[in-house]
């Protein structure tokens, strides 16, 4: 299968813009194509095999020129341009992908203007999750595997108990580490920390006494408040 061109693009876009009675020309000056219908502001598309920074600035570029700025690329799924789409949107870029296989043009997006909406609920998530924290114990940029979230910091906390003192019940981790939730934190044992001996009570693994090596030995009756 050979790799498409920009130009394998352009029949589909220019048919698919004179079916709207829009006059097209290729290569107009600098824009790759342009449309004309009536006293409208000019249809401009750039035509690009796939996503790119240059794309985007091309695009960027156009906008001096008309509103109506579109970029074009290859179909390829949904759910590979999603990323790229929500970004065209709050630049205020149109997109249209091309099937090449048959020459259908989708149009994904409009050029106008984007307005984000808030998500209280993530923001809500966040602002739970820093005041949960205790201290700073990540470096910012770091890659998500590894992160000490607070949950991590609890189980932590659930699991050092358990070194110091042996097998216990939920509800003593919980009274002696200040982490209401231990018994369901032990339970779920989402990092192969803890083994259940008997009802309601769990030991220490020795993937648990490898994390505490791993991420340090909490003090278990640290319970204060995360760091601002």
């Amino acid at each position: 299968m050979t790799k498409p061109r920009e130009t394998d693009l352009y029949p589909p876009v220019k048919a698919f813009l004179e079916s709207q009675g829009y006059c097209v020309k290729a290569e107009v000056g600098a824009v790759d194509v342009m449309a004309l219908r009536g006293d409208e502001d000019p249809v401009l598309v750039e035509l690009k095999t796939g996503f790119s920074l240059a794309l985007l600035q091309q695009g960027v570029a156009r906008q001096a020129i008309s509103d109506a700025v579109y970029l074009a690329v290859p179909h390829t799924g949904h759910k590979a341009i999603r990323g790229n789409l929500d970004l065209c949107k709050r630049l205020g870029l149109g997109v249209m992908t091309v099937r090449l296989r048959d020459g259908f043009v989708e149009v994904l997006a409009d050029p106008v203007p984007y307005r984000p909406r808030k998500s209280k609920q993530r923001k809500g998530r966040l602002l739970r999750e820093f005041a949960r924290r205790v201290g700073d114990p990540n470096a910012g940029g770091a890659t998500r595997a590894g992160i000490v979230t607070s949950y991590r910091q609890d189980a932590l906390k659930c699991a050092a108990f358990l070194a110091q003192n042996g097998e216990c019940k939920g509800a003593g981790v919980a009274r002696a580490t200040g982490v209401p939730n231990a018994t369901r934190i032990m339970a779920d044992d989402h990092y192969g920390w803890f083994e259940r001996v008997a009802r309601g009570v769990f030991m220490l693994t020795p993937k648990g006494h490898a994390g505490l090596a791993a991420y340090g030995t909490p003090d278990p009756a640290d319970t204060g408040p995360a760091e601002a």
